[in-house]
């Protein structure tokens, strides 16, 4: 008698048998971030945009929470499609990392770059987006492959620049109804999670091995 694997049977998730569990939930995680931003623009559009004003609030100590909820908001559709396709691409490449990591990089980055926006982007304005969210996961990508050297995540860090790395440039110059601050500090939290999470990945040293 054999035991055959939970979940990769026929009626068991493919994608957690093709990736394992902990990549599938990952992988889900970040669909259903991009469902929510998607399934929130449409309830916005039909309510009149009042949603719009759960944006970040400069310097409003009762705004704060709006952090959170800034990136799952879009000033329309078009806003909102040019954040998706960069979000799910460098997205699924953290989430092959992991439940964890692509949620402690999701966090890490938008609470910098919200915080960033809610102490020095100009007051009369209200923030909202992902887009500093994917300039994290940008530069997350990019320091992580520099401070790992494995060859795979050098190359995603490489493809990174190559295919965003003009527009990222670009998106961290002042720009008018642009929120260049969420993308300044949103890629400093990338740089900072990456930091943060090659710490957690350092093996701990055995007791009694050479330093």
């Amino acid at each position: 008698m054999r035991e055959r694997p939970v979940g990769g049977g026929r009626y068991g998730d493919p994608m957690a048998a093709r990736l394992g569990p902990d990549r599938s939930a990952a992988l889900k995680l970040v669909a259903a971030m991009i469902a929510l931003m998607w399934g929130t623009e449409v309830i916005d559009i039909a309510a009149g945009h009042r949603l719009d004003d759960y944006g970040i609030h400069p310097r409003d100590l009762a705004g704060l929470p709006e952090i959170a909820a800034a990136p799952f908001l879009h000033v329309g559709f078009g806003h909102l499609l040019s954040n998706t396709v960069p979000f799910a691409a460098m997205g699924a490449a953290i989430a092959l990392g992991g439940l964890a990591r692509v949620v402690l990089v999701t966090v890490i980055v938008a609470v910098i770059s919200g915080l960033g926006v809610w102490l020095i982007a100009p007051s009369n304005e209200v923030h909202l987006g992902a887009s500093g969210v994917v300039f994290g996961y940008a530069t997350y990508l990019v320091v992580r492959g520099v401070l790992s050297r494995r060859l795979v995540e050098i190359a995603v860090g490489v493809a990174v620049v190559a295919i965003w790395g003009i527009g990222l440039l670009q998106g961290l110059l002042p720009q008018e109804r642009i929120s260049w601050q969420a993308h300044l500090f949103g890629a400093i939290g990338g740089v900072v999670a990456a930091f943060v999470l090659a710490k957690r990945r350092e093996p701990a040293a055995r007791p009694g091995s050479a330093a």
